[in-house]
């Protein structure tokens, strides 16, 4: 059980978040706490985060497209490009949430380099949402036979814990210590 000064700590969401996997954990005598607890909840603010993402990507794209229409002479590449722009300023969008609500900086710890942490973000974003959906696709459609429409169900089923642990161990990771300057900056 989690002590009081650790419950007061989280806000309404995280709390209700709780309840419920609690709730659900209940009948196998199990329950989230402390640490275990705090994993949990990062990873449903990354989710989240994903979701918003999703949903940004498809509006970015889809304006894109309209604007492409509006101008003509893109006919045959406006999807391409729709895609590109809409992957370059949704991985933004994502990096602007997770640095401030999914991975924050650590008390003690090195600064972020914050460039340095969006490069990564990209690298991650582009291995899982370019690289890994493609070739998921491919065993599972071309190899498998699974139905293409079930297919991408199953790249997020893997892919999605993939990012999350590319981003919390790699690109967000921070140095440990209690030097508050930014690596690449002079003292």
């Amino acid at each position: 059980m989690e002590n009081e000064e650790q419950i007061i700590k989280r806000n309404w969401f995280e709390r209700f978040v709780l309840w419920c996997m609690n709730l659900l954990l209940k009948p196998f005598g199990k329950q989230l706490t402390g640490k275990a607890a705090d994993a949990f909840l990062q990873f449903v603010k990354f989710a989240l985060v994903g979701v918003s993402n999703t949903i940004v990507s498809y509006i970015i794209n889809a304006v894109t497209l309209l604007f492409l229409d509006a101008i003509g002479g893109f006919e045959g590449i406006d999807k391409y490009i729709g895609n590109t722009v809409a992957f370059f300023l949704s991985v933004i969008w994502a990096f602007i949430w997770s640095n401030k609500f999914v991975f924050k900086e650590e008390e003690g710890a090195q600064k972020r380099v914050w460039w340095k942490t969006l490069i990564k973000t990209y690298i991650a974003y582009a291995f899982t949402g370019l690289v890994l959906s493609n070739v998921i696709s491919y065993v599972c459609v071309d190899l498998l036979m699974i139905n293409k429409y079930i297919a991408p169900i199953i790249n997020l089923v893997i892919a999605v814990p993939i990012n999350f642990v590319m981003n919390k161990f790699w690109a967000y990771k921070q140095k440990k210590g209690d030097d508050n300057e930014p690596e690449d900056q002079p003292a």
